[in-house]
């Protein structure tokens, strides 16, 4: 079941102009920045592609990605106009508009969210809600942290903030931490750990997940660039599915420590969670 899906995203938006307005910008190329919510991984892998293979100049748009990390302001830069558009999850939307932040969603390719939580095989535990006498790192402001202290008892768990390392889970056996199923474990297991992924999903809190954001006010004043944005990352997450290794060398680049193998595992492990004939 999606909880989220009363957030329906602009199909309208794609019909409404085939090019963006470019203004005087040089060469009638309109450029914009995409702020991630990480560091470039397979998440992202669709927008690079898109960036990469030249689907966004195609579209009339020069899109600039910045790099997030943990806890990235994605949502304020983009509700204040540091920049365009942005990458975050459905809660995050839905948090966001509750707190008076103008913003809205135009595109999700992951229609299963990939959050999981890790822990070592060798603790035994094999369903969220028997996580016990462990450390537990955890972002502490998304709302699937919340939930999951809400919802669960987590007997004798100190919760820590998760700063995007692996390197705590392979020194402690009872160490668990937060992740992307296609990122954390798959980095856990290829430096020697015992890595057991437990899907957050699988709890009922599953919100779309690596979202397009904007501002109301940029989808109302420049209907036509948002619409190449939007069409442009459709066709390079379809062509990052089918066709990754280009871009997964990119990425690599950007961020060294997902070697090739890990984003490939990425890209295969991401087909069941994104469905394209949906997003």
């Amino acid at each position: 079941m999606l909880p989220y899906a009363l957030l329906v995203f602009f199909g309208l938006l794609v019909s409404c102009g085939s090019q963006p307005d470019a203004g005087d910008s040089p060469g009638g190329i309109e450029p914009v920045q995409l702020a991630l919510n990480w560091f470039p991984e397979a998440q992202h892998g669709g927008y690079y592609a898109a960036q990469l293979h030249g689907l966004y100049r195609e579209a009339g748009v020069e899109v600039d990605i910045l790099g997030g990390g943990p806890d990235a302001p994605v949502v304020q830069r983009v509700a204040t106009g540091q920049v365009e558009f942005g990458l975050t999850n459905a809660d995050g939307v839905i948090t966001a508009r509750a707190a008076g932040a103008p913003i809205v969603a135009l595109f999700a390719p992951y229609q299963i969210n990939p959050r999981c939580l890790v822990v070592h095989e060798s603790t035994g535990i094999t369903t969220i809600e028997q996580i016990a006498d462990v450390t537990l790192a955890l972002s502490q402001r998304p709302a699937f942290s919340h939930f999951l202290r809400r919802r669960y008892a987590f007997r004798n768990v100190t919760v820590v903030p998760y700063h995007g390392s692996v390197t705590p889970f392979l020194e402690n056996e009872r160490y668990a931490m937060q992740g992307y199923v296609f990122s954390e474990p798959v980095v856990a297991r290829r430096m020697g750990a015992d890595a057991r992924s437990l899907m957050v999903a699988d709890t009922g809190f599953n919100p779309y997940a690596s979202a397009l954001i904007a501002t109301e006010a940029t989808v109302r004043d420049h209907p036509d660039l948002v619409a190449a944005v939007v069409a442009a990352s459709r066709q390079g997450w379809a062509q990052y599915l089918e066709t990754p290794l280009a871009t997964n060398q990119h990425i690599h680049t950007l961020n060294p420590e997902m070697d090739m193998a890990i984003l490939a595992a990425g890209v295969e492990l991401s087909q069941d969670l994104v469905l394209d004939a949906v997003a």
